[in-house]
Order: structure tokens, then sequence, then C-alpha cells
């Protein structure tokens, strides 16, 4: 079964933008589940700021395209299906929430994402991002 996602991939200085979420070990995209009755720009832009603090522009919001990877931390769930998506932001960014720590990083640092965000950064090395 997959466990269905959304999630915000935001490249700056040919670096993706990760969390860290309380508790966890590796890296993820902002991002995450939908509430019911929630669409795509719903989820991201309430997990964006709840995450970060940031608004999210819904002018800008595109599809960036759509990964599947093992899960990382998610027993129950044998893979992720993560629908990515990019948009301009406005605000001051701030780890908020349920997140500790968010971090730039680049291919290198492939060993600190889950398995579904580095999906992501390939996805975005893809598409000319990074």
């Amino acid at each position: 079964m997959d466990l269905d996602v959304v999630a915000w991939v935001h490249v700056a200085d040919g670096r993706m933008l990760t969390v860290r979420s309380r508790g966890r070990g590796l890296l993820y995209l902002p991002g995450g589940k939908r509430e019911p009755g929630e669409d795509d720009w719903s989820a991201i832009a309430r997990e964006v700021r709840e995450e970060l603090g940031l608004a999210l522009d819904a002018a800008t919001f595109r599809e960036l395209g759509v990964v599947r990877a093992p899960a990382h931390d998610q027993p129950r769930h044998s893979h992720v299906r993560m629908a990515c998506f990019t948009a301009g932001h406005s605000g001051e960014m701030a780890a908020t929430g349920e997140v500790d720590e968010f971090r730039f990083v680049g291919p290198e640092d492939r060993a600190l994402l889950a398995p579904a965000s580095a999906a992501a950064l390939d996805l975005a090395a893809e598409r000319g991002l990074l």
C-alpha cells in the first residue's frame, strides 16, 4: 500500500530545501498528507505554512512530477507516493510546528535524505532545477 503525500520542492542556489521533523533522523521535503477534502494546493499550502511559516503563491503553483519510493519510518506502509510541486513564496522561513530544522541540500547530501526525498532530488535535477 502506498502512503500518498504532497511535497513542496524549493531550490535556491542549486540546493533543495529539506526539513527534519521532530524525532526523525533523515531529512524530508516540506509537505505531508492531505486532510479530508483537501486538494493538492490546499494541502501543500497548509503544510508549508505549518512547517516553515511561509505563504505559497497560488499563481506560481506547478506540478513537478510524482515519485515513488520505499517508505521510511512507516512500518505499516511499503511505499510513499509523493506528488511534488513548485511555487513561489513569501514570508521569513523558520522551523515551526513539528519541524526542528530546515536545510538546503545537494546531491552530495543524498545519505541524509529519506528515500522519497532522494527521489525528489533526482526529479529536480532531471527538470533542470539543480
